[in-house]
Order: structure tokens, then C-alpha cells, then sequence
């Protein structure tokens, strides 16, 4: 057995919450240990709101310019429907893994559960119920469409109220359906799902909480950066906010030379666009650059 599936098998039917595999904190730290930031009390990094609210100005191409240079390519995931598409989705990531159900695992979680006081709770409850202010519900539900909604128009209305905060950070990703679209849609929620379902959930069985999931190529730790735009969803380790951040101001100055120059119809893109070939268009992006970034 891996390392890995040894530190989870080591964690079996240790949470409150009657999920197969939990992190305790103890591992929640270990495998987020560059998370430069404070934590919540189980141990997941809490990216401070002031950070999550600058990356409101981004764009998921001022991710990609820092994420593979350190050799995170696969962070990145498409081809998803976008609840309201003008509205970005940024906040924490709160992770659950479902699996297809199966008896035997279902009746030893369910067993935990009651043990806890928490039987009679929906599966997908006992996660939704710990979001925070700032929190986003990351679901892998494997693309299954037949498995019907994880989430409805209540639940979905929960969330927003749970994690919303003044500055409408939170909101949910679930590679799977969701029901009740028509209600949904009225919500002033940041939403990305596969589609959508009339059934309720269904032959799933939750299996981790805040563990590392895979949504589609990428791979989703506790705690992550959730950003989403037009394009798709980035799941940000916490440890490049800030270079992500400051690269994407030096992108926004360079851009907007770059869009001034271009628009007097005096140059070629081959001359402006990229780096200046002329070494006065050079030094005149330089002077402009310090300008506008103090530096």
C-alpha cells in the first residue's frame, strides 16, 4: 500500500461528520505544510479575505503565468456550466468525495454516524453544515448525472447565506448535477456544476471530507483557492497567492501600454505586443511601468 492510502486507511471512520476519511488536523497541516497563512481550527489554511477579494480583478490567465512555472500544470479544469457567467467564483476550498454506493462501506459510515449523533442527516448535509464565510463546496460526484442532484434549490439557498460574506466570496463547484435549476438561477450564488437533474441525489455514498479530491485533471486540497471565470476553475495552492497577485498587476501595466500604444495605429502588433523591439519603445515601457507600480 502507498504512503498516501496508508496515512488515509490510518484515519477510517475517525469523523464527526461519519465520512469514511477525514484529515485531522495533524495531516491537515502536513499536507498543506506551505500554506503560508492561519488556519481554521481543523487545520485547513484560511487565505485571509483581503487576499481572496484582490483576486476579484483576475483573470484565469494571470493564474496559468505563475501555476506551471512551478510545475502545478494540472490545476485547471473546463468544460463546466456556469450559474450566473458574469459572476466570478473565488473563496476556500471545503472538499467531499462521493463514491457509487455500495452496502456494506454505506451501513459501517452510517453506523459511525449514528454512534455521533448524526443519523437521520443527509449525506451531503453533513458536509454542506461546516461551510464558513468565504467557504466554497468542491464535490466530486465523479460526472455522474444519473446519481441526480447534490444539491438543490434550499440547499443551494444554504449555501449562499453560509459562506457568503459582505464581499460575496463562496459559492459551490459540483462535478455532478444539481436540481431545482429554476430556483437556483434566481440566487445570487456563484455556481459551477455539470448539469443539471430533476432527481434527487441518489446510489452515492460520501466517502472523504476535507481530503485531497480530484475534479476532473485536477487535483483539489483543502483550503485551495478556488477561483472560476468565463474560462473555467483554477484550484490555487495557497502558497502562490501573493506571486499571483503580483504578476498580474505587472500584467495589467504592461497591458494597458501596450493597448495605448497599439491604438495610436502607429506600430505593428510585432513591435508593441510581447517585448518592445525598439530600445526607446523599451525604455519608455520601463518609465511607464515604475510609474504605475511604484517600483
Amino acid at each position: 500500500m502507498k504512503p498516501f492510502a496508508v496515512c488515509l486507511a490510518a484515519l477510517f471512520i475517525t469523523s464527526a461528520y461519519g465520512q469514511v476519511f477525514v484529515f485531522s488536523k495533524e495531516e491537515m497541516i502536513k499536507y498543506t505544510a506551505k500554506n503560508p497563512f492561519d488556519r481554521f481550527e481543523d487545520g485547513r489554511p484560511k487565505v485571509p479575505d483581503s487576499i481572496l477579494e484582490k483576486f476579484k480583478e483576475l483573470s484565469a490567465e494571470d493564474i496559468w503565468s505563475v501555476l506551471p512555472r512551478h510545475g502545478f500544470r494540472l490545476q485547471y479544469e473546463d468544460g463546466w456550466k456556469i450559474l450566473h457567467p458574469g459572476k466570478k467564483l473565488i473563496g476556500r476550498a471545503v472538499t467531499a468525495q462521493f463514491m457509487p454506493a455500495r452496502p456494506d462501506v454505506m451501513q459501517t459510515a452510517e453506523a459511525e454516524a449514528k454512534a455521533r449523533g448524526m443519523q437521520g442527516r443527509a449525506q451531503n448535509q453533513r458536509v454542506i453544515d461546516t461551510l464558513q464565510p468565504g467557504d466554497v463546496l468542491v464535490v466530486d460526484a465523479f460526472g455522474n448525472m444519473d446519481a441526480g442532484g447534490i444539491i438543490g434549490d434550499n440547499l443551494a439557498f444554504y449555501i449562499m447565506t453560509a459562506t457568503k460574506t459582505p464581499s460575496g466570496l463562496g459559492g459551490f463547484v459540483i462535478d455532478g448535477a444539481i436540481r431545482d435549476l429554476e430556483g437556483i438561477v434566481q440566487l445570487d450564488v456563484s455556481g459551477y456544476f455539470r448539469g443539471a437533474h430533476p432527481n434527487a441525489i441518489r446510489d452515492l455514498m460520501l466517502t472523504a471530507y476535507n481530503t485531497p479530491i480530484r475534479i476532473g485533471r485536477a487535483t483539489v486540497m483543502p483550503g485551495d483557492i478556488v477561483f472560476g471565470d468565463r474560462e473555467g476553475i483554477y484550484f490555487i495552492p495557497p502558497q502562490f497567492a501573493q506571486e499571483i497577485l503580483d504578476r498580474a498587476e505587472e500584467t495589467r501595466v504592461h497591458d494597458e501600454w501596450t493597448k495605448m500604444k497599439l491604438g495610436t495605429g502607429k506600430y505593428k502588433s510585432s513591435e508593441i505586443y510581447g517585448s518592445p523591439t525598439d530600445p526607446e519603445l523599451k525604455k519608455e515601457y520601463q518609465e511607464y511601468r515604475k510609474k504605475r507600480l511604484g517600483r
